[in-house]
């Protein structure tokens, strides 16, 4: 019924993974039938051990696919997307925490809407420790209120996000992008007709921290150049979006650091 797909690297902290993997398995109402679990690149021994741990315990169900070197997300997402036995894949972080209803609410959510072919739900935002609550991610619900979010920002929360794996593969899967991966996705689909939508409800803790803002200067705009550059090829947007959005998030990106935050924080 559902595969859960995830990648892990060298620099992710060993008891994160371990968090996310008990949420993802043992408190889920409705248990995954299959997790798969990219190794992008070589692990350190802490991490491994955690692997090895979930292998022991839970077997088959967990599919390990070793990469012999760091390839970067989109393109160990699309190696794992070979090995998902189900047509339903959920999207999960090695450092997020999803919460007990998550999988049961989306899966349910996906078989009644046979029409729609990705979606997500609203996150938690959290600091690291999983203290405290930064803020709430909320997006479109509806698909037409989606298509028209998905001009300006990522339509769907990819670490909570659920699609349907055969269209996707259809597509090529992730698009070839070092950054963004999933919003360029989501607008290849939005771009070939298909429905996206989103659910109202709290299924996933993210941690995250406010200093991630003081990395979205130049460089991460020439990466978002890239994805706006994409979304013109492929037709998603129009000239004139294409240009509105280079000027806006250019000049973003290189605002002083509380410009940034606050409008981070008034787009939630």
């Amino acid at each position: 019924m559902l595969s859960v797909l995830l990648s892990v690297y060298k620099n992710e902290r060993p008891e994160f993974l371990d968090h996310a993997l008990t949420s993802i398995y043992d408190d889920q109402q409705l248990k995954p039938d299959q997790i798969v679990l990219v190794k992008d690149g070589i692990l350190t021994p802490e991490l491994e051990s955690v692997v090895t741990a979930w292998q022991e315990k839970i077997g088959d169900v967990l599919a390990v696919v070793a990469l012999r070197q760091n390839v970067g997300l989109g393109v160990a997402l699309n190696e794992g997307l070979k090995y998902c036995k189900h047509e339903l894949v959920a999207r999960m972080d090695t450092d997020d925490v999803a919460l007990p209803d998550r999988f049961a609410k989306q899966v349910e959510f996906m078989q009644a809407s046979p029409d729609i072919v990705a979606s997500s739900a609203i996150l938690e935002e959290w600091d690291s420790g999983l203290q405290k609550k930064q803020g709430v991610r909320h997006l479109p619900l509806e698909p037409d209120a989606v298509l028209k979010f998905a001009k300006r920002r990522s339509p769907l929360s990819h670490p909570v996000a659920i699609f349907r794996k055969k269209i996707v593969l259809d597509y090529g899967g992730y698009p070839p992008l070092r950054k963004s991966q999933d919003y360029a996705l989501w607008s290849l689909l939005l771009s070939k007709g298909h429905k996206l939508a989103n659910l109202p409800d709290v299924l996933l803790k993210m941690r995250t921290g406010n200093e991630m803002l003081g990395r979205r200067g130049w460089d991460y705009f020439k990466q978002e150049y890239r994805l706006l550059k994409y979304q013109r090829e492929i037709g998603f947007l129009s000239y004139s979006g294409f240009i509105v959005n280079v000027l806006l998030k250019g000049g973003l990106r290189v605002a002083p650091d509380f410009v940034k935050r606050w409008a981070y924080r008034f787009a939630r």
